[in-house]
């Protein structure tokens, strides 16, 4: 099979991508200032640094430990706030960047997730909104509002209701039932999902006998974490009629053909970005030899 004979054209929805490939959201910053690196036409999409309704300073240092197969990190979302990333930071994007746009909404109530995400809607530059449910729930006693199938349920109902623009929920796989929080989504009108965000990690400084991070505990991502993505994505894929992303642990080629087998129409790649800045590029000029070498014409119908 001959490159020319190669498709990488992906869809999420009605959004058509010319491949699968995204910069995760919080490895990518809000993206324009990589092109200065490569053009960021290559990728499929961008996953823009996740946002809230107000600024946030973020989380103190330290904020980040090194693991054997990854990274654990506790950033605390910090970022300008809504209004400003859509006034500043996506038309910055937006002149060096016009695939795909995903804006990632975080929210520590429903109420904040729903104005956020109203906000978001009035920018025709964003193209879908994924919902970050991992953040704590400030009216339920700081429990993660995705652990929850019924709060997930109620922040999709509610964001649903003002917004037009497709809504993808990423999930926590920091959950017993992976499947029951899909589904909940799902039900309550989600139009994907992505998955997973971070697992929950720590680690220690055995010479000062204290954490590492100073909010002790942080999201573990990285290469190690790729098996249970893979699994996680494919036990949701199989359970829901919605399109899933893929998300981590990618690092490759490869690694992004197994997450389409296992039934995710789109990929994204995270901590790759923090270790080898053109990671993305890599992989989107690696993707159609691999696909060539392995005899795959098209990725669209990929699921084993």
């Amino acid at each position: 099979m001959e490159i020319k004979d190669i498709d990488t054209e992906v869809e999420l929805g009605t959004v058509k991508l010319p491949n699968p490939v995204i910069p995760a959201s919080g490895c990518f910053g809000f993206g324009y200032v990589m092109s200065e690196f490569y053009d960021l036409n290559l990728l499929g999409g961008i996953s823009i640094k996740g946002t809230t309704l107000n600024p946030r300073r973020g989380n103190p240092l330290p904020r980040v430990a090194e693991c054997s197969e990854g990274l654990i990190n506790s950033v605390g979302l910090q970022n300008p706030g809504i209004d400003k990333v859509i006034s500043e930071e996506i038309p910055a994007l937006r002149k060096v960047f016009n695939n795909a746009l995903i804006a990632n909404i975080s929210g520590f109530s429903i109420d904040e997730y729903r104005e956020c995400c109203l906000r978001a809607d009035s920018c025709g530059d964003i193209d879908i909104i994924e919902l970050n449910v991992s953040c704590p729930n400030v009216h339920g006693g700081g429990m993660s509002f995705g652990t929850d199938p019924v709060m997930v349920g109620k922040v999709v109902e509610e964001v649903k209701k003002v917004t037009s623009k497709p809504v993808y929920v990423k999930l926590t796989p920091n959950v017993t039932d992976i499947v029951a929080i899909a589904r909940s989504a799902e039900n309550a009108g989600a139009d994907g999902l992505c998955l997973i965000n971070t697992l929950l990690g720590m680690r220690i400084d055995i010479k000062r006998r204290k954490p590492v991070i100073a909010n002790v505990m942080g999201g573990f991502s990285g290469p190690a974490v790729f098996p249970v993505a893979v699994r996680m994505v494919w036990q949701v894929s199989n359970a829901v009629d919605i399109p899933v992303i893929g998300c981590g642990g990618v690092a490759s080629a490869d690694n992004v053909i197994e997450m389409m087998m296992a039934g995710a129409k789109a990929v994204e790649v995270g901590s790759a970005n923090l270790i080898n800045p053109y990671a993305c590029a890599d992989i989107v000029k690696e993707l159609p030899h691999r696909m060539a070498e392995l005899g795959i014409q098209n990725l669209k119908d990929l699921k084993i």
